[in-house]
């Protein structure tokens, strides 16, 4: 892929990131995403490429842009499968909260996982935990393989975790072995990169969240060299039946990193609210700051941009 499409990619997100912020603490979580899905999906046909949507807001007859199998781009160029979330953590914008980002995967075609919207049980590390992972081993005997990779004690570990009720029990088991917790309530995309940033005091992400964030984190991780695993969790028939119409056969397949998101892939990703990760927009009395992240698994490059965006000046799409 041409990595100038890294730069085309990400005034999509910055976009969305500003027409969602615009709802940020209002409390409209439908009007927050629907504006950021709006901005995305009008920016992507200025891209050139020929690009498909892979995961998305959901099947055709649930989402009427931005569908799974949805055509984007200019129709020219590389054929590109993207894997979006237009706004991860609607409710974190619609309440004013920490950590909501407009977020996009590309990848060549067939490098990206078309991974069902259900749950997905997860873990991700750093750099310094690459291959001290297992995820259908104990969270305590990750903690304690983490703890020694990285020369210090379990205690001086912090696991980010989605504060919900089907955590109880991990919750429970996390903190008996002494490390410390940060519990957030949206944003496991976020999350996971955290676990592989020098300043964010995160090491290890756990617990279940959306598959469709499974795969756009799996591609991130890809970029900056960390680790993620990941197993579908289907709560029904209807979700097992859901994976295997988009070709998953082994519903219990502990998915690597580089099987979620294989060969050259890009992510970027724009704040929409204040976070760990990312700077949340600025809106000023000439226009918008917005700061992106943009990084390429082939390079290994991580560009951290600020943009002034000056309202009177830009073009309408």
């Amino acid at each position: 892929m041409n990595r100038n499409l890294a730069l085309e990619f990400v005034r999509v997100t910055e976009l969305a990131a500003i027409e969602s912020a615009r709802w940020m603490g209002r409390g409209d979580e439908k009007a927050a995403d629907q504006a950021a899905v709006d901005a995305m999906r009008k920016m992507l046909d200025t891209v050139v490429c020929d690009a498909t949507v892979v995961i998305g807001e959901g099947e055709r007859d649930e989402a009427p842009m931005l569908y799974i199998g949805e055509k984007v781009g200019s129709g020219d160029g590389p054929e590109l499968e993207i894997a979006l979330d237009p706004l991860e953590g609607t409710t974190i914008c619609a309440n004013g909260g920490y950590n909501a980002i407009s977020v996009m995967a590309i990848g060549k075609k067939d490098h990206l996982l078309h991974a069902p919207d259900i749950y997905m049980r997860k873990i991700a590390v750093g750099p310094d935990g690459v291959g001290a992972i297992d995820i259908n081993d104990t969270p305590t005997n990750n903690l304690k393989r983490l703890a020694q990779r990285k020369s210090c004690s379990i205690s001086d570990l912090t696991v980010i975790i989605l504060d919900r009720p089907r955590h109880a029990d991990l919750i429970k088991e996390v903190r008996g072995t002494g490390a410390r917790i940060s519990l957030i309530g949206d944003g496991d995309v976020s999350a996971a990169i955290a676990t592989a940033l020098p300043d964010t005091g995160i090491d290890m992400l756990l617990g279940t969240g959306g598959a469709p964030e499974g795969v756009i984190a799996a591609a991130a991780m890809r970029c900056i060299k960390g680790d993620f695993q990941g197993v579908l969790v289907p709560r029904n028939d209807a979700d097992t039946e859901r994976a295997r119409k988009m070709g998953i056969k082994d519903i219990n397949k502990v998915f690597t990193m580089n099987e979620l998101a294989k060969g050259d892939v890009m992510f970027v990703a724009t704040g929409v609210t204040e976070g760990s990760l990312l700077k949340g927009v600025q809106f000023k009395s000439w226009g918008a700051i917005t700061h992106s992240l943009v990084m390429r698994s082939k390079s290994g490059t991580t560009r951290l941009i600020q943009a002034n965006h000056h309202f009177d000046r830009k073009p309408v799409y």
